[in-house]
């Protein structure tokens, strides 16, 4: 038996102020050039939430990991939800929400009388989330690793710093590190 928003508020003790509050969708990608998939999901939860009668006050979309706690447009959501504004959260995953945790973020929501709808729940065994969230990890740390070598390459062509710092915290004037190449020229 499925219930109302207002049931399942009403269940759980927080039905009071129910009417004040906000009724979201919320959608992630993880890059710019998933766009067109951010509006797909959008379209899918419109379609869903009209089905069932339900007008959305606000529409959410953020472009960011789902490991990334640090998303501007999801923290505030949360905030709200903290706050009490927010009724109920449509998404089509629980992964567009967070990728990992997501069963404290839904404890924390229901603790504020917010709901989250999942519209997809796939029945995935799990060998297969385990194999889908070892992916999104090597996919995160093969990002960072990348960024790491960006940064080095920087390093490495910053005419400023070849020579080491020339500070004259030391009173004598010289350089506090060599190059290698000043090293090796002695």
């Amino acid at each position: 038996r499925y219930y109302t928003e207002e049931q399942y508020l009403q269940y759980i003790g927080m039905s009071e102020n129910v009417q004040d509050r906000k009724t979201v969708a919320y959608a992630r990608v993880s890059t710019y050039g998933q766009k067109d998939d951010l509006k797909d999901q959008i379209a899918f939860i419109r379609q869903f939430v009209n089905a069932k009668g339900v007008i959305l006050d606000e529409v959410i979309t953020d472009i960011g990991s789902g490991l990334n706690y640090k998303r501007k447009k999801w923290n505030q959501l949360l905030q709200e939800v903290m706050d009490d504004k927010i009724k109920t959260i449509y998404i089509t995953y629980k992964d567009r929400f967070v990728r990992f945790g997501y069963d404290w973020f839904e404890q924390l929501c229901q603790q504020h009388g917010t709901l989250i709808v999942v519209i997809n729940n796939p029945d995935t065994s799990p060998n297969q989330e385990l194999v889908d969230d070892l992916v999104s990890i090597i996919h995160v740390f093969s990002c960072r690793l990348d960024g790491l070598r960006k940064y080095k390459r920087k390093l490495v062509a910053d005419k400023t710093l070849k020579g080491g710092e020339t500070s004259d915290t030391h009173g004598e004037g010289k350089a506090i590190s060599k190059s290698d190449d000043e090293k090796a020229s002695r």
